[in-house]
């Protein structure tokens, strides 16, 4: 007998997410400065975060020793006043992918089937797999969802359709309208949670209505983050909007105090800050131009992109040019993971950033043709 205690199945199977690596640990492994490695690994801000954000902070550290606010009443009378819905509308989450486990502890067993796309936010995966629950994956289009054929796979069991737009790793984006027709098509005892972590990064004519869907569906949950555009990642907020049925039962496997003081005081305080937004959108749009230019220059293949990162394809495995890149001080992300064995995920850094990634792509592409 194992002199451990054994878990169940379902958790045996998974295979533990594999975040970027960090600064810290390439420059152990290396020997190298610290200040000298570029991290496009975690499609994080390269702005960093609002400047009103950080002296709100300084404030906050006069009451560390009290428990945050469980409800996050700031944070969601603010997201009520930015968004035009009602405090019973939301959930918060430790990161949105806290709202995606919510979902599957409510929704999902083992006598229950969710489905999400090949290529699809790993975690839609990992929250199946956590509840021992069928996960239907279904074949891409172009990297991206195939909502015609994720409709036909819908089963008796189905309780949960994941739908990631703008869609991580890919960056693959599906009109509006086209969700919209999906979600109408979706029988009403399943949810349908649209998972819209990139949503700032779009350009307003892309932007969705799904904050004013939920008004009209009661089975759609729409989730967002402070991770991403507002660089806030390290805080872990997101949160979730859904009509007071679904937003009610979530709240009830959420965890007590599951958003620290620090990340509820600078999600509200960064909601306030709308030039940053602007200048990082900005600041985004520049960036994808750099690695675009460079990947057509070097014939290298990618996958258009609606978010802050690029997906670039090579003739060689990612793995190999992911450990050269290293071996030149610049983290990206491989994604053998996702079964994309020859592609690289590259976040948009600042302008110098992306600049040494392209010298060192194209040294590295150089070496590998002679």
């Amino acid at each position: 007998m194992p002199s451990f205690p054994i878990p169940i199945d379902c958790v045996k199977n998974i295979a533990p997410y594999q975040p970027g690596k960090p600064i810290e640990e390439l420059a152990r492994e290396l020997s190298l400065d610290p200040e000298t490695i570029v991290k496009l690994a975690s499609n994080e801000n390269p702005l960093g975060c609002s400047k009103l954000v950080a002296q709100e902070m300084s404030r906050e550290l006069n009451d560390a020793a009290r428990y945050p606010d469980g409800s996050g009443y700031a944070l969601k009378d603010r997201l009520c006043s930015k968004l035009g819905i009602e405090a019973d509308n939301l959930i918060l989450g430790n990161g949105s992918n806290d709202i995606l486990e919510m979902a599957a502890i409510a929704f999902l067993d083992r006598d229950r089937s969710a489905i999400y796309s090949e290529f699809c936010f790993v975690v839609n995966k990992l929250a199946t797999q956590s509840r021992a629950a069928k996960g239907i994956e279904v074949p891409s289009i172009d990297y991206g969802h195939d909502l015609g054929r994720m409709h036909d796979s819908i089963k008796n069991d189905t309780r949960i359709v994941f739908i990631s737009n703008p869609n991580n790793p890919t960056g693959t984006f599906i009109p509006p309208a086209e969700v919209l027709r999906f979600i109408e098509s979706v029988p009403e005892h399943i949810l349908v949670i649209l998972d819209e972590a990139y949503y700032e990064y779009l350009p307003e004519n892309l932007q969705s209505e799904s904050v004013n869907w939920i008004k009209r569906f009661s089975n759609l949950l729409v989730t967002r983050t402070f991770s991403k555009i507002y660089g806030l990642a390290s805080f872990r907020v997101g949160y979730g909007i859904a009509s007071p049925s679904i937003a009610e039962i979530l709240n009830r496997v959420r965890q007590p105090f599951n958003v620290n003081s620090y990340g509820l005081a600078a999600a509200a305080k960064a909601l306030s800050d709308d030039s940053f937004v602007q200048a990082s959108v900005h600041a985004n749009n520049a960036g994808m131009k750099q690695l675009i230019s460079v990947a057509e220059e070097l014939e290298l293949a990618f996958i258009p992109s609606h978010g802050n990162f690029l997906t670039i394809q090579f003739k060689q495995t990612g793995a190999e040019i992911y450990t050269k890149l290293l071996e030149r001080g610049i983290i990206v992300r491989p994604l053998g993971g996702y079964g994309l064995h020859n592609h690289l995920r590259v976040s948009i850094g600042l302008e110098r950033e992306n600049e040494r990634f392209c010298l060192a792509l194209k040294s590295i592409m150089s070496t590998l043709e002679n």
